[in-house]
């Protein structure tokens, strides 16, 4: 295959923003402007549906001041789709792709847009048209193929565990149970990222529920009464997926709406928070229950990223366009991390099919034995994807002898 493909460059965002996917592309951007092979930059609005409608932004008109400010931005700046592609879809994208002499495709995306990516490419080998596609990872729910973690998910648990951090805090100061109801349709790492402020073994979250861990009512409010019973109060965190043990939301007996991709919608309501705060409140007699839904919060909050994610959400971006550019190649950059005592990774390009459409779930060394909590393997596993968490600090506590 040859390196020296000239042509011009489309880049475009899918999925659920992250507060670093901005990152990507800007990391994208920069480097395809140091390429002679990419003549245009292309920004294609809302994904793959603004490709279908020629909805496209000069992006080598950007400056670089703009550009880095852009980088440090939440949520897609091209603006986000949920789509998959019909093969109708397919053709007419690629008539258009010809039409504006795209040779180089990069989509910023979980495993749906991983699937979209190789669908085009696959579509582009057939018809013979030279062309090179790159998926460049994207996900606060850290489940995609062939990565030990995706950028977004550093920033991402890194709101996890700060909220947690407040909400033990506040259940501290008014005791009662307290349940925070927090994203992941099938992986749990980012529940589990509750854990990561936590200090002592009286702090909070004293419980934690899983998706790929069977939800058992019973076992969870003999999990809640026995904690209750230890410190006056406890404090939950539950992803939104978790499933009874035949494999169904528990959400799913609510709600019955279905996203794009035929996915059971769970975000974007508290019903699950409000069925497990009525469960304890009935079942247990416990009069102070309070449920939150982190719901769209925990993904794009600005001012809170890790140093770690936004660096390595960049260089994806930049190390997608090189391999493109100056080896001729395709596929997705995925991150890997160094088996050495520090924290370092390195990146390396796979093929599009091996992170297309499936995803990944949390490792069960990284889940107690009970199933409600998580191991010290998952704490020495992400404590380095978060950064600096704030400090906390609680009095002494030393009482004062009553007067006679």
């Amino acid at each position: 295959m040859s390196n020296n493909l000239k042509g011009n460059m489309i880049i475009a965002q899918s999925g659920g923003p992250t507060v670093v996917i901005n990152q990507s592309l800007v990391g994208a951007v920069i480097e395809a402007k140091k390429h002679k092979q990419i003549k245009q930059i292309y920004g294609s609005l809302n994904g793959i549906d603004g490709i279908l409608k020629e909805r496209f932004i000069d992006l080598k008109k950007e400056n670089l001041a703009i550009l880095k400010k852009v980088a440090f931005t939440p949520c897609a700046a091209l603006g986000s789709v949920r789509k998959k592609p019909t093969s109708e879809d397919c053709v007419e994208i690629f008539k258009i792709l010809q039409k504006y002499d795209i040779r180089y495709f990069f989509y910023i995306g979980g495993n749906d847009s991983a699937e979209t990516a190789n669908i085009l490419n696959e579509n582009a080998k057939k018809e013979g048209y030279e062309f090179r596609c790159f998926h460049i990872p994207k996900t606060i729910d850290n489940d995609l193929r062939e990565n030990d973690h995706t950028p977004g998910y550093g920033s991402a648990a890194k709101f996890v565990a700060m909220a947690v951090m407040g909400n033990n805090l506040d259940n501290k100061s008014l005791p009662g149970v307290k349940i925070d109801v927090i994203m992941g349709r099938h992986a749990g790492f980012l529940v589990a990222a509750a854990a990561l402020g936590k200090k002592r073994d009286e702090d909070g979250p004293h419980l934690i529920y899983f998706p790929e861990k069977p939800f058992s009512k019973e076992a969870f409010l003999g999990d809640v009464e026995k904690v209750y019973s230890k410190y006056g109060r406890c404090l939950v965190a539950v992803s939104e997926g978790i499933s009874n043990k035949e494999g169904e939301p528990i959400i799913s007996q609510f709600i019955n709406e279905t996203d794009t991709h035929g996915n059971v919608q769970l975000s974007g309501t508290g019903a699950l928070g409000d069925l497990l705060s009525e469960l304890v409140k009935t079942k247990l007699n416990i009069g102070r229950v309070r449920a939150d839904t982190f719901g769209y919060l925990q993904r794009s909050f600005p001012g809170i990223y890790s140093e770690v994610d936004a660096k390595e959400a960049y260089e994806v971006g930049e190390i997608a366009v090189k391999k493109a550019v100056l080896e001729g190649l395709d596929g997705s950059i995925a991150i890997k991390r160094k088996q050495v005592k520090s924290y370092s990774v390195f990146y390396e390009p796979v093929p599009l099919n091996k992170v297309a459409k499936h995803t990944r779930s949390m490792p069960s060394k990284f889940i107690n034995r009970a199933g409600n909590y998580v191991t010290q393997s998952f704490i020495d596993y992400a404590l380095p994807l978060i950064g600096k968490l704030p400090e906390v600090e609680f009095l002494k506590g030393v009482p004062v002898d009553n007067k006679k």
